[in-house]
């Protein structure tokens, strides 16, 4: 195929391959920015119904916008061949890392999955179905951020005719719910199996079924219990174990309903586990000896001089201040003043009238 989609995608190389479809770094050359491109083969392109169901599913995924989804920018069909246009990530598939690393520690893997609940969970309150849930559909950044991808596509081509359909159609058999291998239609609940598949495998390093047969494993996930996985590996904590059955429920009624759900159920065991696993100190043993403590001298102290042993008093503020004038006594004795001037002119007045008579 050539190098250019719809005159405007330069593709630059070759990411990853599957049996549906083809993943390529590109350049958007209108926008001047690298994104990742990922090609359907040419035998799910021919099908019309299938292109509209795809470009309504392409749709409703470009309007999910969430940190732990990977954004969707552009769909379209060039050279006969339908694509859809994503942010480019940096980092690898959820698969890779679980292929290199085999098992992760119980704070690791539950602080990816809680990352793909929030992703997932914030999909189901929009009303939409992953339907399919798996470690390929994720993508984990060196700094461990986790972005999931390819919503909608599974349920595109589950548009296509029955006689077409196939495990390259319906994605990987190891992550499927029991409705799912059933046929029945996906709910959030489906997502939320799925997810318990993935955490199973990340902490034991082990799928919950195995079996090189398609048909094989679907029967498994309908019929079978899995092995809990704290039989694979017994330093799973009690509480994560039941957590992790509960979801690997047969009935979907039995799981935790949405993603959401799942997601604060793991945060709410991470803190639990957290506090716990504090370090306390030791109990006594019985047969311990006490411990005893010699009493420690306290040194005597200096001598203190008689001079240093006489209280510090402050200096008496002499109280014959001349400019220390009580004003209040001033008043009284102006008024008293005014009070004697005035009776003079009364007595002289008593005086020349006795006279005069």
């Amino acid at each position: 195929m050539e190098n250019l989609l719809n005159n405007r995608y330069q593709l630059e190389e070759q990411l990853g391959s599957g049996g549906m479809a083809v993943v390529f770094k590109a350049r958007d050359l209108m926008l001047e920015r690298t994104v990742a491109i990922k090609v359907l083969r040419k035998n799910f392109s021919h099908d019309p119904a299938f292109r509209e169901r795809f470009r309504q599913e392409a749709k409703a995924a470009a309007n999910l916008s969430h940190p732990n989804i990977v954004t969707v920018h552009d769909f379209g069909l060039d050279q006969g061949r339908i694509f859809i246009v994503m942010e480019h990530m940096p980092g690898a598939t959820l698969k890779e890392w679980i292929e290199k690393r085999g098992r992760f520690s119980t704070p690791s893997a539950t602080s990816l999955i809680v990352q793909a609940c929030a992703g997932i969970g914030y999909a189901h309150r929009a009303g939409l179905v992953h339907c399919d849930v798996k470690p390929q559909n994720m993508l984990v950044t060196p700094d461990r951020r986790l972005k999931v991808t390819d919503f909608g596509i599974a349920r595109a081509l589950a548009s296509i005719h029955p006689d077409e359909r196939s495990e390259i159609v319906w994605g990987s058999p190891q992550y499927f719910a029991p409705e799912q291998a059933r046929g029945r239609s996906p709910s959030p609940a489906s997502d939320v199996y799925s997810l318990g598949v993935i955490l199973y495998e990340m902490l034991t390093g082990k799928l919950p079924f195995e079996s090189e047969k398609g048909a094989e494993l679907a029967r498994m996930h309908r019929d079978e219990n899995p092995r809990p996985p704290q039989e694979i590996r017994d330093t799973i904590d009690d509480n994560l174990n039941r957590i992790i059955m509960k979801v690997l429920s047969k009935e979907p009624s039995a799981r935790y309903r949405t993603a959401d759900q799942l997601g604060r159920v793991l945060i709410t065991f991470s803190k639990e586990n957290k506090s716990s696993s504090q370090p306390t100190p030791p109990a006594p043993r019985p047969d311990a000896q006490p411990i005893y403590y010699e009493p420690v001298a306290t040194p005597p102290s200096p001598p203190v001089s008689p001079i240093q042993s006489q209280p510090v008093r402050k200096a008496a503020i002499p109280k014959n201040d001349p400019l220390d004038i009580d004003w209040g006594t001033a008043f009284l004795g102006l008024i008293a003043l005014l009070a004697i001037g005035g009776l003079v002119p009364f007595w002289l007045w008593v005086y020349v009238s006795a006279i005069q008579r």
